[in-house]
């Protein structure tokens, strides 16, 4: 199976490992060199370009944002060059928007066009058990799928249209943002009764809200514990962004949408903009508590 790989960061570079251990051929580009280097000394062959990266059957990437995508595989002409009958994966949360117009121009292009954003940590992804969405033509869905399976506790198939696949990657990115504010709020309400935030915490997600989204972050929020960030929250302001102007392309209004955009502007007013989206915890307690 021969892969290419474009996007390495914490995300990136964590699938790309769990792929080397599997077996898989691997050539890995990125914007700045040192991780490919890395990288390449753990197995994977290192690419020059991501003209290069397309040279695989199949070819994942994981790009920060919107601006990335365009920079490396539109405005470059990447794509445009790109072997007709190659698979391209998208693993990263983008817009609506881009992923209606990339699954048009990979149609045009002769290229096949899989969704497939990823939910999961770094850890999560080292160990290949993420919750993986798969949308585009069932062709491509169908030479994708290896490698999905390859990267994923399970891989959940959306149809044949992609934006469904980053709708719901929105959908899920902002009830993660919800459950941070719903948390820091509630720490708040029990401390000023005397309850301390690991005792709240561990109790209520244990219980009510056993599930690994109140777990992971809540056990951060309990220690204060926001560096180094597992998911930035410069990028959970930008998920958040993403859905208003989803949002906005139907005709809805999400109100918490408009508070975490809101909170997370201001998380990322401060000082230190190096922070775990776990962080806004701590504008929502400011926030009670009328700091």
């Amino acid at each position: 199976m021969n892969v290419g790989f474009i996007g390495l960061g914490a995300m990136g570079a964590a699938m790309v490992r769990n792929l080397l251990g599997k077996g898989v051929q691997v050539t890995v580009w990125n914007r700045s060199r040192g991780v490919v280097d890395e990288l390449a000394a753990e197995g994977a062959s290192p690419a020059a370009s991501a003209d290069e990266a397309f040279n695989a059957d199949i070819v994942l990437t994981m790009l920060a944002h919107d601006q990335a995508m365009r920079a490396v595989l539109l405005d470059s002409g990447v794509l445009a060059k790109a072997r007709k009958g190659v698979v391209h994966v998208n693993l990263a949360t983008i817009s609506t928007e881009l992923a209606a117009e990339l699954s048009a121009l990979h149609a045009k292009l002769g290229l096949g066009y899989v969704a497939s954003p990823v939910f999961g940590r770094p850890p999560v992804a080292l160990a290949g058990g993420l919750n993986v969405l798969a949308a585009g033509a069932p062709d491509a869905v169908a030479a994708a799928m290896p490698v999905l399976e390859l990267l994923a506790a399970k891989v959940w198939p959306l149809g044949e249209d992609p934006v469904r696949a980053n709708a719901l990657k929105l959908a899920g990115n902002f009830m993660i943002v919800s459950a941070i504010e719903s948390m820091g709020e509630a720490v708040a309400l029990g401390e000023a009764y005397g309850v301390a935030a690991p005792e709240l915490l561990d109790m209520l997600t244990s219980t009510l809200f056993n599930a690994p989204i109140y777990k992971i972050y809540g056990g951060m929020i309990a220690e204060r514990r926001y560096t180094p960030p597992g998911f930035a929250a410069e990028l959970g302001l930008k998920d958040v962004r993403l859905v208003l102007d989803a949002a906005e392309a139907k005709g809805l209004s999400m109100p918490l949408a408009d508070l975490a955009e809101a909170s997370l502007e201001s998380l990322l007013g401060g000082p230190d903009k190096n922070l775990d989206l776990a962080a806004l915890a701590e504008v929502a307690r400011a926030r009670v508590e009328g700091r």
